[in-house]
């Protein structure tokens, strides 16, 4: 199992309007081997807001069929072209993470 993180750092006083963004699946939970989605925001950040958009896989193959599926493409073409009319997003990176342990309530 992976964890999939993008962190992305957004201008001060944006990261709700960013967040709200994830509210509603748009396809993701669709894909074989997408387990959930959580959309993390930072708390007490200084210079700007922070959040994490973080989705378990059952392995990385399923990971890289969405990553490069039609509708991830569309999605960040769309996002690509909202970055060069002011996006609220400065930054993000994307970071992958081996699923090592889990524990679940008894």
């Amino acid at each position: 199992m992976i964890k999939v993180v993008n962190t992305l750092r957004v201008k001060k006083g944006k990261v709700n309007e960013v967040a709200a963004l994830f509210q509603k699946a748009k396809g993701v939970h669709t894909f074989n081997g997408f387990v959930f989605m959580e959309v993390l925001i930072k708390e007490n950040t200084e210079e700007h807001d922070e959040l994490q958009v973080c989705t378990t896989w059952e392995d990385q193959a399923s990971f890289e069929v969405w990553r490069k599926s039609r509708e991830t493409r569309k999605a960040h073409e769309l996002q690509s072209k909202q970055e060069k009319e002011d996006s609220p997003i400065l930054s993000s990176e994307l970071s992958t993470f081996e699923v090592f342990v889990q524990h679940h309530p008894a």
